[in-house]
């Protein structure tokens, strides 16, 4: 039998197929997956937190609010007519017919009734009030409440500024239930109908979007929800990028799983941007509903609202005031959505889409801004404060600005500059103004004036421009000589040349204003005529050291030249310098800080600091009666004369010219206000105007409009008798009168009862020639 050889004839077994390599793309397709599920999750993780951190906390750094001083009522108060309204409009009170309610005034006559309005105070709140004044010739004369009389009341302060952060956002905030349901309805219907259906993205709206730039070929349409909006305006930029639409779409979503529709509302009213004044920008629907319409927003009619939420789109493009008739077209628009929507009924759409678009004007007081005030009451806070709580905690600042004053020195500065440039067609757009006016009996500041452009932030000249104050020094001179005891105002003294050899043999040859001598003249009279060569002569003869030992006493902290041209004026100092100067004269004595804050308040009304008056008693206030006296015939029948010409005296001036008639100026006071004002050029060069001329116009006005008092009678001092050679009388009246101080006469002295020396044509030619 044949045997078959070993592996003939069968079947191999198949060679095992090798493994197959792993699929090393799914594993890292995994990996990744697992580190972007990761990455995701503590984004959103982060996300959340942000939400949740600035939602909870304070949503918004709120600028310091600034505010004027309050309008004080009271019994004898010299108050006119025009003030009164003028004030009561710059508050946003309403002329309403019997004043049934806050914020309503009513005139009848002499009579005024005025429902005040409720206002947190800085020492307390103030409750609402209607309150009946009566003015007459210029006064109040009755005040009263509820048939009972009043002894005071104050009407509520007027917004004046902020102390913004770097973006400048401002914003009056208000809570859902301040604000009409027909706003809040409005703002849904037109930006969100869906609001209170979706999670915060409304993928239908999206939808419609998209469909709608496809068509355009361009962005045209955004499918973002109210709450969509509110993320991009309170946690985003306004770039549009991928990322950022999914970061909105996320921070959206968390936004709506932890607050309410409610809170996210209110959050909106707040927060969304409604338009720009100047610097500032206007965030949310109360305060644009103060800024366009002068009306707190509970107080706003329905095509004012259909007007604000119109803005939403666009704030710039719907502006009423820029753009009134688009503003109308989208408002009409507006109050249709509204009508179709049950939010009102079609009569009422029909009223008011037949009323025109009226809004309040934004430059008015108690919107606009006063940037030369603020710069210096920042300057003061920022002694006790820091500037990131100024431009963050919302605090209250009330300080001292008067803007009736303040208004008055504004227009009075931009029509004289005006009148001198039509005077000299050369200085066309170059001259410059500076004005500070304060409280006599308290250094407040009541006004400043840093350009003839006031609303524009910029160089404050009252507290930066430092010029050669010119004869605003005299009366330093004629203190120290009423000081020393050697003289008094009818102590004859010489005005002939003066020749002072200096440094390099140069000469100091002072000149009088006429290019004239005088001969000798009564101290008196040298002051009224500002004197040159008198004064020159009287300051040597003192002492320089002596005369700047008195400009230190007054108050003066800036350096005096130690050169006799220091006894006409050649120091450099800010308007705010001579003002904290002249004050000293004007309060009889009395060395005080010139202040502008009264006190400091949280936004809730609690009172962290409040500022009292402080000072020091430097000079005996008979010695400044005396010198003031000096001043009075100044404003009588010397250089500022005209001043006693039109308002009602006795009044203390000083005019002052520098050198080549570069600088002008004007100090002076009344029983209630000191206002010291410069004019001249940037470039410093000379202007054809001196200080009578250029600066005394201002003053005049301001002090005319705003209402001037006399001054009250300068009891320390008795009128004596005194005959040619400055020797007193001994007995009769007979001779020229000229006051000293009562307390340093001899008991068996005679005091003439008269208010002004004797005038005598024959001896005093020159000085009515001059003057």
């Amino acid at each position: 039998m044949a045997t078959k050889k070993a592996g003939t004839g069968s079947r191999r077994k198949p060679a095992k197929a090798p493994a197959k390599p792993p699929r090393l793309w799914l594993t890292w397709l995994l990996r990744f997956a697992l580190v972007g599920m990761a990455a995701f999750a503590v984004w959103l993780v982060y996300l959340d937190a942000q939400v949740r951190e600035r939602f909870d906390g304070n949503k918004w750094t709120l600028p310091a609010k600034v505010f004027a001083r309050p309008l004080m009522l009271y019994p004898g108060q010299l108050l006119s007519p025009v003030q009164l309204k003028a004030e009561l409009g710059w508050s946003d009170y309403k002329p309403i017919a019997g004043a049934p309610r806050a914020g309503g005034y009513a005139q009848d006559g002499e009579d005024w009734w005025i429902y005040r309005r409720a206002f947190p105070f800085w020492d307390g709140a103030e409750p609402a009030r209607r309150i009946r004044v009566r003015i007459r010739d210029g006064r109040v004369t009755d005040l009263e409440e509820g048939g009972a009389d009043l002894a005071l009341i104050r009407l509520e302060p007027q917004y004046i500024g902020g102390i913004f952060p770097a973006h400048n956002e401002d914003r009056e905030l208000v809570k859902l239930t301040d604000v009409p349901p027909a706003l809040v309805a409005a703002l849904v219907v037109t930006e969100d109908k869906a609001f209170f259906d979706h999670w915060g993205i409304s993928f239908r709206g999206i939808a419609r979007a998209m469909l709608a730039n496809v068509r355009a070929g361009g962005f045209v349409q955004g499918g973002s929800t109210l709450t969509q909006q509110l993320v991009k305006n309170f946690f985003l930029s306004s770039e549009r990028t991928l990322v950022r639409k999914a970061q909105e779409a996320l921070m959206s979503l968390l936004l709506e799983v932890h607050y309410s529709k409610e809170e996210i509302l209110q959050a909106y009213l707040n927060e969304v941007y409604l338009g720009q004044a100047g610097r500032r920008s206007i965030h949310g629907f109360g305060l644009a509903a103060r800024f366009y319409f002068g009306k707190s927003v509970n107080e706003l009619d329905n095509g004012e609202i259909a007007t604000l939420v119109g803005l939403v789109k666009g704030a710039s493009f719907y502006n009423p005031r820029r753009n009134p008739e688009r503003a109308k077209e989208r408002r009409d628009l507006i109050l249709g959505l509204m009508a179709d929507n049950n939010i009102i009924s079609d009569a009422q759409r029909i009223v008011a889409q037949g009323k025109p678009l009226y809004t309040a004007d934004s430059n008015r007081a108690g919107q606009r801004e006063y940037p030369a005030f603020l710069e210096l009451a920042r300057a003061q806070l920022q002694r006790d404060y820091r500037l990131e709580d100024l431009q963050s905690e919302g605090l209250h600042i009330f300080t001292t600005l008067d803007p009736w004053m303040q208004h008055a020195v504004e227009d009075a500065a931009r029509e004289q500059l005006d009148r001198l440039e039509r005077r000299s067609a050369a200085l066309k757009g170059k001259l410059e103004t500076a004005a500070v006016i304060t409280s006599v009996d308290g250094g407040e500041v009541r006004a400043l004036l840093g350009s003839r452009q006031p609303e524009f932030f910029g160089f404050n000249r009252a507290l930066a421009a430092k010029r050669a104050i010119g004869s605003l020094a005299k009366p330093v001179v004629y203190l120290t000589a009423l000081e020393s005891g050697r003289y008094h105002w009818g102590t004859p003294i010489d005005d002939k040349p003066v020749s002072v050899s200096g440094p390099g043999g140069q000469l100091w040859q002072p000149q009088n204003y006429d290019h004239k001598s005088h001969g000798v003249v009564p101290m008196a009279d040298a002051l009224a005529g500002s004197l040159n060569q008198a004064t020159a002569r009287l300051g040597m003869t003192i002492g320089l050291g002596k005369v700047a030992d008195t400009f230190r006493q007054l108050g003066l902290t800036a350096d005096i030249p130690p050169y006799p041209s220091m006894l006409l004026g050649a120091i450099s100092l800010s308007p705010f310098e001579v003002a904290g100067l002249y004050q000293t004269i004007a309060s009889q004595g009395f060395v005080m800080p010139l202040r502008t804050i009264e006190a400091v308040t949280t936004a809730q009304g609690q009172t962290l600091s409040s500022y009292a008056l402080s000072g020091e008693q430097a000079v005996d206030p008979a010695m400044m009666q005396w010198l003031r006296y000096g001043l009075e015939q100044v404003a009588e029948r010397g250089t500022a004369r005209r001043l006693t010409e039109e308002l009602e005296g006795p009044l203390a001036a000083k005019t002052g010219t520098s050198d080549d008639q570069r600088d002008a100026w004007l100090a002076g006071f009344d029983n209630r206000h000191l206002g010291v004002v410069w004019v001249g050029r940037d470039d410093n060069q000379p202007m054809p105007f001196a200080g009578s001329s250029a600066a005394l116009p201002i003053w005049l006005e301001t002090f005319r409009s705003a209402g001037s008092e006399p001054l009250a009678p300068a009891t320390a001092l008795a009128m004596v008798a005194v005959n040619e050679r400055g020797e007193r009388v001994g007995s009769g009246c007979r001779g020229n009168l000229y006051p000293f101080i009562r307390a340093r006469l001899p008991a068996d002295t005679p005091a003439c009862q008269t208010a002004a020396p004797e005038k005598t044509e024959e001896k005093r030619s020159w000085f009515n020639w001059l003057f």
